[in-house]
């Protein structure tokens, strides 16, 4: 939901520093990986609760998590493969958060229990409705320009950064922010799936 309005003010200064970056050689997939790891890091910080060090290295990865893109689109070098690693590696390091975080408290283990499975329903009506968008050709500029259709909702990448730091914040209520976000992403994946079956109820059948 903040990804849309955030955007027309990240973007500019973002593609300033993507351009400089892409001029002296950087390259986009190297930037992913540097932020995966970063990430999985901080995730393994959560794990041993260092929650400080945690927050700011996760922060740090969802930094070049945003650049990367840019720095793709800069040097025109936007590859299915990049496309395909950022994705990925996101869902991986927003699914390793929980799982290392009950590693240091596992007495909230079934809070994290119910976020991850709350996760499958935003990443599956996420990717589902990319794939078949792209198939159809159907695009969206509305989160910033992607390599494919970004489907939008409650919660989006921002507002899962913002759950990791108020995590990281206030580690004890882990249970308590970990269902409120969770039912924020079983809504997320119901409106989703309207969206979905509006637009493609819609577009005419294929042969």
């Amino acid at each position: 939901m903040l990804d849309s309005l955030l955007r027309p003010l990240i973007d500019p200064p973002l593609n300033r520093v993507a351009k400089s970056l892409s001029d002296q050689g950087f390259m986009a997939n190297r930037i992913t990986w540097i932020g995966f790891i970063l990430g999985l890091a901080g995730c393994v910080c959560a794990g041993f609760q260092a929650y400080i060090p945690a927050m700011i290295l996760i922060l740090l990865s969802r930094g070049l998590d945003i650049l990367d893109g840019a720095v793709a689109r800069a040097g025109g070098r936007v590859t299915e493969w990049g496309a395909y690693l950022d994705i990925t590696l996101d869902f991986v390091i927003y699914a390793a958060f929980p799982v290392f975080f009950i590693l240091g408290q596992p007495d909230h283990a079934l809070a994290a229990a119910f976020l991850l499975f709350s996760y499958i329903g935003t990443a599956s009506t996420f990717l589902a409705f990319a794939i078949i968008a792209a198939k159809r050709g159907l695009t969206t500029t509305e989160r910033g320009e992607k390599s494919f259709y970004h489907q939008g909702g409650i919660v989006g990448a921002t507002e899962t950064v913002l759950f990791i730091i108020v995590c990281c914040l206030y580690p004890e209520a882990f249970s308590a922010f970990a269902v409120i976000f969770g039912l924020l992403c079983g809504m997320t994946a119901l409106q989703r799936f309207m969206h979905a079956k509006r637009v493609f109820g819609m577009l005419p059948k294929t042969s």
